[in-house]
């Protein structure tokens, strides 16, 4: 398939160099063999469930409220696979630059990618719906690898380290950075050079930055961003997921295009919209609920305040 031409970034903006202190962490944790730097991770998880009475209470509330018709066992069961999830991801992250289009298979495969090639296709870009589920990072490689390099927006983390080396990892594929905040112009820019950008949009935001949406059957305030791209751009929106089989290996999943209300109610369109990629995320973290960020504060921000 012949897709419209895609305009070169500028990549002196938006990827990332390597600091001498992420290439001393890599270079460190690449010398554990893969396995047991696995088994390493489980067990510090393992402890970290048991130690941190706060985060582990965070993720057996949010669990409970998102699956009243499920036992306490049941609960918690699912309460430890996500820490034992979170720790093959943080395992993992260390092999993610070094991935090859060669070596890809022996991490995933895919499904639905004709989806993303006619999405190309039309020529206004593609906004990409995704959540802190599965290898998120892995598909941060593995959409590089398999179709396009994308435009990742992203908050830029508090600790220069932390920034430095997941920035590193995430653009090693060709893959650019857009900092979160007044980069809306920028991003109707890309999307009309027939650029993908890739959004997470499972965060709670303040009440001012977002609407209440459903979310596993409380309201949860959700950033209206992507809607508004949505609208503006007539990009199609595709959900990417990348959960982990239970063969170890990941899929990566894109869906259809989520379908767009447009009528002459704008702020009726962002919840609208906003719902339906919310309830795409809710619908695939019920697949797979151990793979999803349960210690996050998703209902955080309330209505009435």
């Amino acid at each position: 398939m012949t897709f419209p031409a895609i305009a070169a970034v500028r990549k002196d903006e938006h990827t990332m160099e390597k600091t001498r202190t992420t290439a001393v962490i890599f270079f460190a944790f690449r010398l554990i063999p893969l396995g047991i730097r696995r088994a390493l991770f489980k067990a510090v998880f393992r402890l970290v469930y048991h130690a941190s009475a706060k985060q582990r209470l965070i993720a057996l509330h949010n669990l409970r409220n998102a699956f009243p018709e499920k036992s306490i066992d049941e609960i918690e069961a699912i309460a430890k696979g996500s820490y034992r999830h979170m720790a093959l991801v943080m395992a993992e992250l260390f092999e993610m630059p070094y991935i090859t289009r060669e070596t890809l298979h022996e991490w995933a495969d895919s499904e639905g990618l004709e989806h993303a090639e006619r999405a190309l296709a039309q020529g206004k870009g593609i906004l990409s719906v995704g959540a802190h589920f599965g290898n998120w990072e892995l598909k941060t490689v593995a959409v590089p690898l398999m179709f396009r390099p994308m435009q990742i927006i992203y908050r830029p983390l508090d600790s220069p380290v932390m920034d430095n080396l997941l920035g590193w990892s995430r653009t090693k594929h060709g893959n650019s950075l857009i900092p979160k905040g007044g980069s809306g112009k920028r991003i109707i820019s890309l999307l009309r050079q027939n650029h993908p950008i890739g959004i997470m949009s499972d965060q709670n935001v303040a009440k001012n930055e977002g609407v209440f949406v459903d979310f596993f059957g409380r309201p949860a305030c959700t950033s209206v961003g992507t809607a508004v791209l949505a609208l503006q751009s007539g990009a199609p929106v595709l959900p990417v997921f990348i959960p982990r089989m239970p063969d170890g290996r990941y899929k990566l999943i894109i869906l259809p295009p989520v379908e767009i209300t447009r009528t002459d109610d704008y702020e009726s369109d962002l919840f609208v919209n906003t719902q339906r990629f919310a309830k795409v995320v809710e619908d695939m973290v019920r697949k797979y609920p151990e793979q999803w960020f349960w210690i996050h504060q998703r209902w955080k921000t309330k209505p009435w305040q």
